[in-house]
């Protein structure tokens, strides 16, 4: 079996965070393979859940940022969601780029040989949407599997409960993405480093990722990293993955220290 996780500090991954965001409308198809056509080691993405049940990927809980509309994802269906303009707010020739759905993004993926996927999970346990997150949850690793991606991704989400969820029910059996401080992922029984694959570290201190890494999980740096300071501070922390909104940039910048194959 392939291993496609040969990421380390002097071979630092780059990961699109919602694609190509800053170049492009995030979270669209067109994000997506600009990324990929520049060669990144992972696109990062953002799973929410229709009124009529259909799974899409856009950060906010609301479409009023990033679209001509406004109003909640999970009040809408997802032919309204697919008549939203999700390009004209990065500007006018972008205009008429669509929310995709989890399926359109799978079926894209599935043929680059080399990607990997960060999956985030926007759908939280809180109270009264345990039973919708859960349900998310499951549907997203069913799919996961059916694409073949179960050993090519990561699972990610700013809820420790929905982490739990996912360590007691599956085990080692999906990369578990979490967050350091512990305090962006909430209140949690387990402690959420003894089953992480890998952490986002919102503070950048040196021992911090050293502690990280002796706890077994692999430190990566976060989207404030944009330019040659910010990466060169990143690989002095120690970071093996820098998931950015510039992706061209990032890549020429390690490539340049040695730090990219």
């Amino acid at each position: 079996m392939k291993n496609y996780w040969v990421q380390s500090n002097q071979n630092i991954y780059v990961a699109a965070h919602r694609g190509w965001s800053e170049k492009y409308p995030e979270n669209t198809m067109e994000a997506f393979r600009a990324a990929a056509e520049i060669g990144v080691d992972q696109i990062e993405i953002d799973v929410r859940i229709t009124k009529d049940g259909e799974l899409v990927i856009i950060h906010d809980a609301t479409v009023d940022r990033t679209t001509d509309g406004s109003g909640k994802v999970n009040e809408k269906t997802l032919s309204e969601i697919k008549a939203l303009d999700a390009g004209i707010k990065k500007g006018e020739e972008f205009r008429g780029y669509r929310i995709p759905t989890l399926i359109e993004f799978m079926e894209f993926v599935k043929d680059l040989p080399d990607m990997t996927v960060d999956f985030e999970l926007k759908e939280y346990p809180v109270e009264g949407n345990e039973e919708i997150a859960y349900s998310v949850c499951d549907r997203v690793m069913k799919i996961i599997d059916e694409y073949g991606y179960t050993d090519r991704c990561v699972v990610n989400t700013f809820n420790a409960r929905l982490h739990e969820y996912i360590h007691i029910k599956y085990g080692k059996k999906y990369r578990q993405h979490v967050y350091y401080p512990p305090a962006y992922l909430g209140d949690y029984e387990i402690d959420p480093y003894s089953y992480a694959y890998c952490c986002c570290m919102f503070r950048s201190i040196e021992k911090d990722y050293a502690w990280m890494k002796n706890r077994g999980v692999q430190p990566w740096a976060g989207a404030s990293v944009k330019d040659a300071e910010t990466v060169d501070q990143a690989i002095k922390d120690g970071a093996e993955l820098i998931t950015c909104n510039n992706p061209d940039e990032i890549l020429r910048l390690l490539r340049e220290r040695g730090r990219h194959a």
